[in-house]
């Protein structure tokens, strides 16, 4: 007969007991709704690159890291990044130009690699903000806002420890008579001091599930909110080799039941949204005027403004923290003035993240600039370096990306048939680099998955040059296809 169980109150609606000052009336919502973690891991374009690849006195190495080539660009990121450490960089943003496919993109996701997880990264290209749901500069606004994170720290109660059982207790529908529901949940966990088994409210085990948590898993539980946090994979199945697990973390000291400081990060933009969505109600018209609206909501001023109000008094206080993060806008010629105007507002601003351009133009037009007068008329707009202003050129510090050689694309198309589990011939290899050399970088990774379904269809486990060459008569680079059309336009063809 087990002892009678604990039974916390995690589903009350009352707020969390903190040391964090709580804004008038509770106005402005500091603690939106976590992520949900998710555990699996698929393979992209830039899986393999896991940093800059740099040696500890700054010089770019030949393979380190998944990148290859590019030392001069990686040296002068890895510069960048000293002085983004020492905090002595904001406002001044980075531009990356060069041709197509030399690894602009790359280096900027070396560069969050290297930042760590904890600080925001934020992604987008230029097209992005042209949008018919909000404003351009609300899309730039927006983005900004994601790449700043606010550290808040606060004490809580809360249940900790290794979960060691987990079983939802069914109960039938009391709306009506068929199927089951879930009545509690039962919740095993262990410290170094001991164990307690917890009776919880089903919305618990939602949490739970969301955050998918198995046994072996240590979480904790905040007993005012119900609110879990998968911490990590207990050391102790370190030994099985348990490919999911992020990481693996010891087992919690002192009683399943405590107070603990937490650290939560988030950003300004998550502070946005958690405050712009009404709160409505549960009827059956407020649900259904929520899926009526619009999936983007634009933030006003008014709020952002009580927003960083209230993050300057946490900071103030010593009770959070502000972490500037990255934001990196590619194709950053596809902009208009107007944003290029907000964006020189912007870089000024105190609350500013570090900012990484790319472009792959040289002397184009400006967009937005373009003479809208009568027609035939011979003006072209303003011209400019990379498609930018000169005064935002002028802000900016400039690194200059080259074209791989075929040896580094040989490289890099070994090491991408290792992250996707293709066996590739050393022929075959030498091959794809002529390919890479001939047309492009991309080019010749693109042939890769294809090559390996070739191979397996003709019962091979390797890709020959065979397989290489008949890729090359079913696909067409993009040279290749330029000089068709052009044999097109000579023999008078229309399609």
């Amino acid at each position: 007969m087990s002892a009678p169980a604990a039974t916390p109150a995690p589903a009350a609606a009352a707020s969390s007991s903190s040391t964090a000052p709580q804004p008038q009336s509770g106005v402005i919502i500091t603690q939106p709704p976590p992520p949900s973690t998710l555990r699996e891991s698929r393979i992209a374009t830039h899986s393999h690159i896991k940093g800059l690849g740099l040696a500890d006195d700054g010089t770019a190495m030949d393979f380190s890291q998944g990148f290859v080539g590019q030392k001069m660009a990686r040296e002068a990121l890895g510069l960048h990044l000293s002085l983004l450490k020492l905090g002595r960089h904001s406002g001044r943003p980075l531009l990356l130009v060069g041709p197509p496919g030399t690894g602009k993109t790359a280096l900027a996701l070396a560069l969050s690699q290297e930042l760590g997880s904890k600080v925001p990264f934020c992604a987008m290209v230029g097209s992005e903000v042209y949008s018919g749901e909000v404003k351009k500069t609300e899309v730039l606004g927006s983005c900004f806002r994601r790449a700043i994170g606010l550290r808040i720290k606060e004490t809580k109660e809360v249940y900790e420890g290794e979960v060691t059982e987990l079983t939802p207790s069914e109960a039938e529908n009391p709306l009506s008579g068929y199927g089951k529901t879930i009545s509690h949940v039962i919740v095993g966990l262990k410290t170094v001091k001991g164990t307690k088994q917890l009776r919880l409210d089903p919305s618990v085990y939602e949490a739970i599930q969301k955050e998918r948590v198995v046994v072996g898993d240590v979480i904790y539980i905040e007993a005012n909110t119900g609110a879990v946090k998968r911490v990590g994979r207990s050391d102790a199945y370190a030994s099985e080799y348990d490919l999911e697990a992020e990481e693996y973390v010891p087992l919690p000291k002192g009683d399943v039941h405590k107070r603990k400081e937490l650290v939560q990060d988030v950003t300004l933009h998550d502070l946005d949204m958690a405050n712009a969505r009404p709160q409505g109600g549960q009827d059956i018209m407020s649900v259904m005027g929520q899926l009526v609206k619009g999936g983007r909501t634009e933030v006003t001023d008014k709020l952002r403004r009580e927003i960083n109000k209230v993050v300057d008094r946490y900071i103030e206080q010593g009770v959070a923290e502000l972490v500037p993060g990255v934001l990196f806008i590619d194709e950053v010629h596809m902009l208009d003035m107007e944003c290029f105007t907000y964006l020189n507002r912007a870089l000024e601003s105190p609350m500013s993240p570090y900012v990484v351009l790319a472009s792959n133009r040289g002397i184009s037009t400006i967009r937005g600039t373009e003479y809208d007068g009568p027609a035939g008329s011979s003006s072209t707009g303003i011209r400019s370096p990379h498609g930018l202003p000169i005064d935002l050129l002028d802000r900016c510090m400039i690194v200059k990306t080259a074209l791989y050689s075929r040896d580094e694309i040989r490289k890099v198309v070994e090491m991408r048939c290792k992250v996707e589990g293709i066996v590739v011939g050393s022929e075959a290899l030498d091959k794809l680099a002529d390919e890479g050399e001939k047309s492009s970088l991309r080019f010749a990774l693109q042939l890769l998955s294809p090559a390996g379904i070739l191979a397996r269809g003709k019962g091979k486990i390797e890709v020959g040059v065979e397989d290489i060459e008949e890729l090359g008569e079913l696909f067409l680079d993009a040279k290749r296809s330029t000089g068709v059309l052009r044999d097109l336009e000579s023999s008078e063809k229309v399609y």
